[in-house]
């Protein structure tokens, strides 16, 4: 295209130039592979379970946030290059069938409306609506935030799991699909997948997944 040799596309995760991802980052992605637990998402078997208490009924993701992972999430957040979201979908659509199962709505994790606003689009969406045009699911943005915009990065686990720290809730009018995967960027503590089953299954949720693209460790 003559956008690109006018412009060539850059490495989104360290700025090498030739594509959204170059050689040297792709080769570095972590990927999780190997056993783990079906829960929480996590390498290995947990003998204690951060979320076995979380009211969603499991949790994947491809990768850990490590490597070029960081940057390939923070250029789709903070600086707004919706390109990123594609290598990011194509990953996640390789969910085990077993985790999404046909029918499944996916379910964007919704963003604070004043970081929405700033950022001009909502990061979890955006994922869904690539899952979804790869035939993964129904995109269904039911989910709103309510509440001042709490930022959940650089807050502890103790912060982040605070009761009443996240509301979340179904739009009204939303009918909610038995089987629901969320969607959202990063799996850290688990929190905001919780507050948002938990809304989910009040409204009528069966089973709901948690779907990232990357899990911390």
């Amino acid at each position: 295209m003559l956008l690109d040799l006018l412009a060539p596309p850059s490495c989104l995760a360290c700025g090498a130039p030739g594509a959204d991802l170059c050689t040297t980052c792709r080769r570095a992605l972590p990927w999780l592979t190997g056993p783990r637990c079906a829960r929480c998402g996590l390498p290995g078997r947990c003998a204690r379970c951060p979320a076995a208490r979380a009211a969603f009924d499991a949790a994947w993701a491809p990768v850990a946030y490590a490597g070029p992972v960081p940057a390939l999430v923070s250029s789709l957040k903070a600086r707004r290059a919706r390109r990123a979201a594609e290598p990011m979908v194509a990953a996640m659509a390789c969910a085990p069938s077993g985790l999404l199962g046909a029918g499944s709505a996916l379910v964007p994790v919704p963003t604070a409306h004043e970081r929405a606003r700033a950022r001009g689009f909502d990061q979890a969406t955006i994922l869904a609506a690539g899952l979804a045009a790869r035939g993964v699911g129904t995109a269904a943005a039911i989910l709103e935030r309510g509440g001042p915009a709490t930022r959940q990065r650089g807050a502890g686990r103790r912060e982040r799991l605070a009761p009443g720290r996240l509301e979340v809730g179904v739009r009204a009018g939303a009918t909610v699909p038995v089987r629901c995967v969320l969607v959202d960027d990063v799996h850290t503590t688990g929190a905001t997948f919780h507050a948002c089953a938990r809304a989910l299954r009040r409204a009528g949720a069966e089973r709901v997944v948690a779907l990232a693209y990357a899990r911390t460790l």
